[in-house]
């Protein structure tokens, strides 16, 4: 039997599962997908690290007698040259965002592929409703899976020992610049590996749950983009949160957090429209005005939050779970913008951009989603700065021309631009009128929906 071994968001060699139910002669492959690459910038950090962390795998892949052929094509293109060489199937790992789909539906009618859930704990099927319908609120859904998550230890996938490596032109390896990217300088923690952020993760846990809020505290486990590009299973962050010395109640949080990037994959696998449309079908009306937008892209807004938040995003292709909420709330309901826009921007610069993810998160701030959050809830980006950046050390941070302002001057609406000596942006919006306006839009796009 000889067999394609096809790594794309799994780049690792532990808990691996098309590691371990590979059989006799195996070909390691990943490509450098040309259908993804043309649509991005030549400056994006992800390929950077999608790049140094291929020839890692490679590396370690080379350490238990396998290797790794590194292609830089479209995937129909290079399974229709390895048909001719007598494979009989292709093992992989499954996405189900829409490129995804329809990539593997073309390549699945070239050569037999066999899908493994390895970037997930669960398959969107194992978690249904009594009705046999899949849920849309978190919580119920949580609780079904109350089995797995108040398990110790989940299991995980040992490599098949007996692989035996097909005879293939390993050496080719394309450099970033034949593919069009320059090297770019990743953030220092991506320096380091998945084991030694839950290390250093393991010191903080016990002040996660409140810690993690505040935008200049180091409090989370930076894993999101390891997780995303499968550096490490959640499998294996699962068992390792568990492993830690640490109060229950604060791993259990963590571990509902996993369960969340689950949720979101669940949905967009039973909703696949979602991607593209509001999933509880209002038809809100957006404003169109292009400025607006671009003014929130820039970090032009005025409020400061907002404008560190996006500046730095710019910057470093990162940003706070809580920052991603504060300028989501600002763009989708004080600036009354399509959720869309604040997605496709984010899915182009985000380093742990994850389609589900990003979707479920855009649609929960928008108020269109599943379990999203009530419409009439809007974020005060003053007070929220207030709040998790009380000294403004983070907002300083990023804009070196507020560091001499008082904090509480920043956290106050218009106190910025009260400063004679700033030459700040303008506030595009007051936020209390923008807040009415949003209310009263929303209410009436939910009263027409029924």
């Amino acid at each position: 039997m000889k067999q394609i071994l096809w790594f794309r968001r799994d780049l690792r060699i532990t808990d691996s599962a098309i590691l371990h139910f590979a059989k006799d002669e195996v070909l390691p492959i990943f490509i450098f997908d040309k259908n993804i690459l043309n649509l991005l910038s030549n400056d994006d950090k992800r390929v950077t690290f999608i790049y140094k962390s291929v020839l890692k795998l490679k590396h370690e892949l080379k350490e238990i007698g396998l290797d790794l052929a590194i292609f830089y094509s479209t995937p129909k293109e290079v399974f229709s040259k390895l048909k001719i060489e007598g494979f009989e199937n292709i093992l992989c790992s499954v996405d189900f965002d829409e490129y995804a789909k329809k990539r593997d539906e073309e390549i699945s009618g070239i050569m037999p592929m066999q899908t493994f859930t390895d970037s997930f704990i669960t398959h969107p099927n194992d978690c249904l409703k009594a009705d046999k319908t899949p849920y849309k609120v978190f919580t119920p859904y949580y609780n079904n899976l109350e089995f797995i998550w108040n398990s110790y230890r989940l299991e995980e996938f040992k490599t098949n020992e007996n692989l035996k490596l097909i005879s293939f032109d390993y050496e080719f390896i394309p450099t970033l610049n034949e593919m069009g990217f320059e090297l770019q300088k990743l953030p220092d923690f991506l320096q380091k590996s998945a084991d030694k952020l839950l290390e250093e993760f393991g010191q903080k846990i016990d002040n996660y749950k409140i810690d993690r809020d505040f935008f200049d505290k180091n409090a989370t486990s930076n894993l999101a983009v390891y997780l995303r590009f499968g550096l490490i299973s959640p499998r294996q962050a699962f068992n390792k949160i568990k492993e830690l010395k640490a109060r229950n109640e604060n791993k259990e949080f963590f571990i509902r957090e996993l369960f969340w990037r689950e949720f979101y994959n669940y949905i967009l696998f039973h909703f696949p429209k979602s991607e593209f449309q509001n999933l509880n079908k209002i038809k809100v009306n957006w404003n169109e005005d292009e400025s607006v937008f671009q003014k929130w892209c820039e970090g032009n807004t005025g409020v400061p939050i907002i404008d560190a938040s996006m500046r730095y995003f710019n910057q470093t292709g990162t940003m706070h779970n809580r920052l991603r909420m504060i300028v989501s709330s600002y763009l989708t309901k004080n600036l009354l913008v399509d959720w869309k826009k604040g997605e496709r921007y984010f899915a182009s610069k985000l380093l742990d951009y994850e389609a589900s993810s990003n979707v479920g998160s855009w649609q929960w701030a928008a108020s269109t989603g599943a379990d999203s959050v009530p419409y009439f809830r809007i974020f005060n980006p003053y007070l929220q700065s207030a709040k998790f950046d009380k000294e403004a050390i983070f907002i300083k941070s990023v804009i070196p021309e507020l560091k001499d302002v008082p904090a509480k001057q920043i956290h106050s609406e218009n106190g910025v631009q009260s400063n004679i000596f700033l030459d700040y942006p303008t506030q595009i919006v007051s936020i209390e009128f923008s807040r009415k306006r949003a209310i009263e839009e929303f209410k009436r796009a939910n009263n027409e929906k029924y």
